[in-house]
């Protein structure tokens, strides 16, 4: 398996404010439309069982995407389930969420594949280099469009 990606920042906002945000699957829309497009819904709006169906713009290309939240722990953690490639490519993306010293909060964001394609897994490194670039992309428009701290 290609090696996990993982992205960071560091916003103002308090960690439980985070969390309430991420924890809705429709807010991963607007920080995330650069590389996922087409969104709908399944499920409750936020929390374990909340799903998203999406096409990626990989390669010029729209695949379909089907995003599952399988695991959220209040304020620290959310992990998405993630199955394309007609379920040859199953991934997993952690949202980990912690306190900074002096206010605010680190997400760090971590995509790992847990079944991949040949082609995924032959070219690893400009996969892995694409998505590094488009999840650093998707935190800091996430920075922008988190609500503004005691807001």
């Amino acid at each position: 398996m290609p090696a996990p990606v993982m992205v960071s920042i560091d916003v103002p906002q308090a960690r439980p404010d985070v969390f309430a945000f991420l924890d809705v699957m429709a807010n991963h829309e607007p920080f995330t439309n650069h590389m996922l497009v087409d969104w709908s819904y399944a499920g409750p709006d936020r929390g374990v069982g909340s799903k998203a169906h999406v096409q990626s713009k990989a390669g010029g290309r729209k695949p379909p995407v089907e995003i599952e939240v399988v695991e959220a722990q209040p304020p620290r953690r959310i992990v998405e389930r993630n199955v394309s490639a007609g379920g040859r490519r199953v991934g997993e993306g952690v949202y980990e969420l912690s306190e900074l010293p002096d206010g605010g909060t680190r997400i760090a964001f971590t995509y790992s594949w847990r079944r991949a394609p040949f082609a995924d897994r032959a070219l690893a490194p400009l996969v892995r280099a694409a998505l590094r670039r488009g999840n650093q992309r998707a935190m800091e428009r996430l920075a922008e469009q988190l609500p503004a701290r005691g807001g």
